[in-house]
């Protein structure tokens, strides 16, 4: 066996009840000393005979009672802890993403419930994309198109304006550090907007790698290199974007494969999915390393069911 990945079946040895998944959760976000997630102050065990159940607390300031999923995306979910981490496992471990369907039968859930799950461990993976703030040595810049073509769409939402290729599409741009962190996020196709993203997220004196497309000219602060795809151009020695294009390709055997479809509403979570598989939940990290990574970032987040599908 691969020595960088356990099976489902060594997993669910390791954590084959809510105990054992809370203990671990509780050893990631307090290392053996609980603090309150209102205050930050110490705190003491809250007395059993109130609730008959270990895993609560209370807080010697402000006497609020709560447990290791107050204040994370586990809070207010009725579902198991040790089946949150079995969700986990299979989302760090399918290249392709999982779908609520498949969850939901592998965790004998409603697909409803799987899905708004799937959600709330999208939100955790926003700190491996969006909080991202500077990428610098050699990045390549792209953009993708995330759509269906528009001959295909039902009359009613087809636009029927005469335009092609990107209409009706959601633009993704994306920015690839060589040997380390990717970045993606939805933009307006426009040139002024690519160029803001681009400073914003990349330090200057660094060599840009990017096609030609025009909104990458005019930007004296970094090195610019270019290859003509047009051309059949696709690397010029230190030149080439094959690593941002090998991010689409991760991308959209997702959205064929797996998703079908990506609403505009929620692409950033799907972004943030795919960033954490090629950032902290690279496959040459070992399984656990991947969740543990995965688990910490759940903590001060929150998604309530309002606000995913209003």
């Amino acid at each position: 066996m691969c020595k960088v990945t356990i099976s489902a079946f060594q997993l669910l040895e390791k954590f084959p009840n809510e105990e054992s998944a809370r203990l671990h959760i509780e050893r990631i976000r307090w290392n053996g000393k609980p603090v309150c997630p209102r205050c930050n102050a110490d705190t003491k065990q809250y007395p059993q005979n109130r609730k008959n159940k270990p895993g609560y607390y209370e807080c010697s300031v402000c006497e609020l009672v709560y447990t290791v999923r107050t204040g994370t995306i586990f809070e207010r979910s009725h579902i198991p802890l040790h089946k949150w981490l079995f969700a986990m496992y299979l989302f760090c471990t399918a290249r392709k993403g999982v779908s609520s369907l498949q969850l939901s039968k592998e965790l004998g859930i409603g697909q409803n419930s799987a899905w708004f799950l799937l959600k709330r461990i999208r939100v955790a993976c926003e700190d491996d994309n969006a909080g991202i703030k500077f990428l610098s040595g050699i990045i390549e810049s792209d953009e993708t198109f995330i759509g269906g073509i528009e001959s295909n769409k039902h009359d009613s939402k087809k636009t029927n304006d005469g335009q092609r290729g990107s209409v009706g599409k959601t633009v993704v741009l994306g920015m690839r550090e060589r040997g380390g962190k990717t970045k993606l996020e939805v933009i307006p196709h426009t040139g002024i907007i690519i160029k803001k993203r681009v400073r914003q997220s990349v330090t200057e004196g660094s060599t840009l790698c990017t096609d030609t497309l025009h909104s990458y000219k005019n930007m004296p602060e970094y090195n610019h290199l270019t290859v003509k795809h047009s051309a059949k151009q696709y690397v010029d020695g230190m030149a080439h974007t094959n690593g941002v294009e090998s991010v689409w390709a991760v991308l959209k055997r997702a959205f064929y494969g797996t998703y079908h479809s990506f609403s505009k509403k929620h692409m950033t979570l799907y972004l943030n999915e795919v960033c954490f598989r090629l950032n902290s939940g690279n496959v040459e990290i070992h399984t656990l390393d991947r969740m543990d990574s995965l688990i910490s970032m759940c903590f001060g987040k929150r998604l309530k069911w309002v606000e995913v599908t209003a």
